[in-house]
């Protein structure tokens, strides 16, 4: 049985913002590029305060955001 993980729609989202890179958005929420390149590529669960950093610079609810898979 697969254990569950989260998924997220970051990438997506950053090119809906006019192609924001992950380097701007890691500045919006104080963490690396390379912090939001692993979160986006689901190598590494962000914090829930980070999380909702993310959320809130898309204006989205944490939901739209970041979804929790039960394989």
């Amino acid at each position: 049985m697969a254990k569950p993980h989260i998924t997220n729609q970051i990438r997506t989202l950053r090119f809906m913002a006019g192609e924001m890179t992950q380097a701007e958005l890691g500045e919006h929420i104080q963490v690396t590029r390379q912090t939001i390149a692993a979160i986006e590529q689901g190598k590494y669960s962000p914090t829930l305060e980070a999380a909702f950093r993310i959320a809130k610079v898309f204006g989205k609810p944490l939901d739209d955001v970041f979804q929790w898979v039960d394989d």
